[in-house]
């Protein structure tokens, strides 16, 4: 249901350059809206480039820079590559200033705190193969160069379209296009056990 113009009930924005609009003719209230709307992915963003337990902190000073910008924010753009290139620009400096990584293990544990968990009725052995599989995938991932951990989070764990990486990442069409295939074929040959990492 429409609450709003710009937005509707559950904080999906619908018209997010109206929003910007009200924001930008002097109702900071209004930029409450994109936070609702645009949390959730920031979030999995942050801890997918491995924020950590900061992640939160990442994503609130994401969202504050974001709003001290929105003045040369481009209009007809879309706000979600925009602020999804803040939020990895934010952890990429936090986890610098920090000088530590996060161990695979916590990120595939914050990763999975987001996901569906599987009922406790579930086979035992599944879960537990299904914990393994996303293990060894985090694991090779992390293995990748920067640029292409980069593309594959971007397209698959936040689930962005080629256009969407493209504004998010910085990066032409082209690039996300060839860098995500080279990146897909060594995580392919890592996952089989035939390629060294880089």
């Amino acid at each position: 249901m429409r609450t709003r113009e710009g937005t509707r009930e559950g904080g999906l924005v619908v018209d997010e350059a109206v929003v910007i609009a009200r924001v930008r003719a002097g109702e900071p209230e209004a930029y409450a809206e994109l936070v609702r709307a645009h949390t959730a992915v920031a979030l999995r963003a942050a801890v997918a480039c491995g924020a950590g337990p900061e992640a939160e902190d990442v994503v609130q000073q994401a969202f504050f820079k974001a709003y001290r910008s929105l003045g040369r924010f481009k209009d007809g753009a879309a706000f979600r590559p925009w602020l999804l290139r803040i939020v990895v620009n934010e952890t990429r400096n936090t986890v610098r200033s920090a000088g530590r990584r996060r161990a695979v293990a916590d990120r595939e544990a914050d990763l999975l705190g987001g996901e569906p968990r599987i009922p406790e009725s579930a086979d035992p052995a599944v879960a537990a193969e299904e914990r393994e599989r996303s293990r060894r995938l985090l694991d090779a991932l992390d293995g990748l160069s920067e640029d292409h951990r980069q593309v594959v989070i971007h397209r698959y764990l936040l689930e962005l379209d080629e256009a969407e990486t493209a504004a998010a990442l910085g990066w032409p069409r082209g690039t996300v296009k060839s860098r995500l295939s080279r990146a897909l074929k060594k995580l392919g040959l890592v996952l089989e056990g035939g390629e060294e990492r880089g």
